[in-house]
């Protein structure tokens, strides 16, 4: 692999895909950014229950900044007006973390399902996104990214799900799935 000649430059990936693993894709590049002496901030959108790698991230890596702007987990109804106001004021403050230049990489883990749940527009959420530093990676992960998503990242993987023990039965395992 050919190191590029402009370390300055910052890009946007997504994750996406009905697949397992879009989240877990994201605190990789989290874990080896913060093994680069890089600061993160990981926000979740629609997330509001402290899973176990918001447990991790806060007792070993204080190098990531993790905020969840969720109140609960809406996906099998409609969200409620808690629901869109809570992922209304976290975009809010990912404009004022971008502002701030305070972090190298920026993680906006669910922001594709707040987006296809209409919690913000994508208008808006793109104007923020490209006013972003130069230096300042952004990952973005979720399912159903949004087709002007695709358009603006400069990677784009999907996690297509081929197999999953879900389908038989067998549910969400602390430390695996949460």
């Amino acid at each position: 692999m050919k190191a590029n000649s402009d370390n300055t430059k910052s890009y946007i990936h997504v994750y996406t895909g009905n697949g397992k693993g879009k989240t877990t894709a994201a605190l990789g590049l989290a874990l080896r950014a913060v093994g680069a002496g890089k600061k993160v901030f990981f926000a979740q959108f629609v997330k509001g229950k402290i899973y176990s790698e918001v447990e991790a991230i806060k007792k070993f890596l204080p190098a990531i900044t993790v905020k969840q702007y969720g109140l609960s987990c809406f996906i099998y109804n409609q969200p409620s007006e808690e629901d869109i106001k809570a992922a209304q004021n976290g975009l809010l403050e990912i404009q004022k973390i971008i502002n701030s230049a305070e972090y190298d990489m920026l993680i906006l883990d669910e922001a594709n399902i707040a987006l296809h749940y209409n919690l913000f527009s994508v208008k808006e959420f793109i104007e923020i996104i490209q006013s972003r530093p130069n230096n300042l990676e952004v990952i973005i992960t979720g399912r159903y990214a949004h087709e002007e998503i695709i358009k603006i990242a400069d990677l784009v993987s999907e996690i297509k799900e081929i197999n999953h023990y879900y389908t038989k039965g067998v549910e969400a395992r602390k430390g695996i799935e949460y």
